[in-house]
This record gives structure tokens, sequence and C-alpha cells, in this order.
């Protein structure tokens, strides 16, 4: 009786060729990575010296990076690709952002807060300028929760659960990764608490309807009326 030589699968792929990331991983990855790169390049200048009124454009700088890197992936984004939020489903997403709004206006006692921010002033000479305002408001409002909500949601959350996180149904993410995900998104902010609160609705809204719109819808109208808000009161340290 002769004994059998079991030969190796050579068209397996060698675990160390396994990618760490998928396309559709940096995807999602890259638009947030080019976002947190622009918030560095801004603090490296300031810290050499760079007058703070010459770095204010390089906020539209920054958006039209992000939306140039959204829009080289869009097709990427399958889950964007079709409205799936019903009349209600939309309306409990928009109202669940005006109650963030109002939570992160109310949560910034000291130990509340990281550090001491400047902001964003759009204010030059004493008077306003609109078309900064009107800039800031808009990638607010329009650009950043598409970005965030395709990495913290779409993907970190998912993926801590699973490699193959583009397969994963939102409503089967674990607990685990659903604190994890909602402590990382509420630390990215300086109103950390705040930060929570939103990560939080947000993460619900994706898990329970089942819809990356869901939460974008949430936290644009946040962010817009965050900026109404500020606009309207002078709190310029909310930006």
């Amino acid at each position: 009786m002769s004994e059998r030589n079991e030969q190796p699968d050579l068209t397996a792929p060698a675990a160390a060729n396994v990618p760490m990331f998928s396309r559709s991983a940096w995807a999602r990855i890259l638009p947030f990575l080019v976002y947190i790169l622009f918030i560095i390049a801004v603090d490296v200048l300031t810290r050499l010296g760079v007058d703070a009124q010459a770095l204010r454009w390089m906020y539209a700088l920054k958006i039209g990076a992000v939306l140039a890197t959204l829009a080289w992936f869009w097709r990427d984004y399958t889950e964007l690709h079709a409205w799936r939020a019903g009349a209600l489903a939309t309306a409990i997403a928009a109202a669940t952002g005006v109650v963030v709004l109002v939570l992160w206006v109310s949560l910034n006692a000291d130990w509340m807060v990281i550090g001491a921010p400047d902001g964003f002033n759009p204010t030059a000479g004493g008077r306003i300028d609109w078309l900064m305002v009107a800039v800031r408001i808009a990638g607010a409002a329009l650009v950043v929760p598409v970005m965030e909500e395709l990495f913290w949601r779409s993907f970190l959350m998912r993926w801590i659960d699973s490699d193959h996180f583009d397969s994963l149904d939102p409503a089967q993410i674990s607990v685990k990764s659903f604190v994890i995900g909602v402590v990382l998104f509420g630390f990215e902010h300086n109103l950390w608490l705040a930060g929570i609160v939103a990560g939080a609705a947000y993460s619900l809204l994706y898990m329970k309807q089942r819809s990356l719109w869901s939460s974008i819808l949430a936290h644009a109208v946040t962010n817009g009326l965050l900026g109404l808000w500020i606009v309207r009161t002078g709190n310029w340290t909310y930006w």
C-alpha cells in the first residue's frame, strides 16, 4: 500500500500576498484620509507661523480634494446608487439630525471638551465673508456627511466584524463594532461626548434602517443647521 503525497494548491494566493484592504475599503478610507491630511497640514502651517487669515481658504481646497476623491470612487459606492429610505425613514433621519444638533450645542461643559480649538472665523475687518460661509456650510452639509458615513459606518463598523465588510448587512453589526466605532468617532471631535452621542445616533439609524443614506441625511441635517446656528450666534469655535 503506497503512501499518498498531498500536493499544495499552487492556485491559492499566499497569505502574505493578500492585501490588508480591498478596493472597496480604500474607496472609503482615502476620502477620509485626504480630509485628515488637510487638517494636519493646516496645523503644521499654523505652528510654522503662517498667518491664520491666509489659511482660511484651505477649507475650500480640502472639500474640493475630498469631493474629487469621492467622485473618483463613486462606482464603488453601490449602496449610494439608489435612495432606499421611505418617507417615514427619511422623516426619522431628519428628526434625528435635529436632535443631535440640540445635544451638540448643549454638551459643552469643560470636561466634555478636548483642547481649545480656535474654530473657523469667516470674518475679515469685522465683516462676514458670505462666500466663505457658503463654502463652509455646503462642505459641512453636503460633502463631509458622505465622506464620514462611508468611512465610519459603511467601512469601519463592518470591517471590525468582517474583512468582507461590504457583504455584511448593517443589521448584523456586532455590539463590539458599534461601541468601537462610536467611541472613535466621538474622539475624532473636540466635543468628544457630543461626538459619541452623534455617532451612536447615526450608527443606530444605519443599523436599523439598513441604509447609509439615512445616516448621511441625519448627519447632513446636523451639520447644515449647526452652520446656520454658528453664523447666527457667532460661536465660531464650533467650526
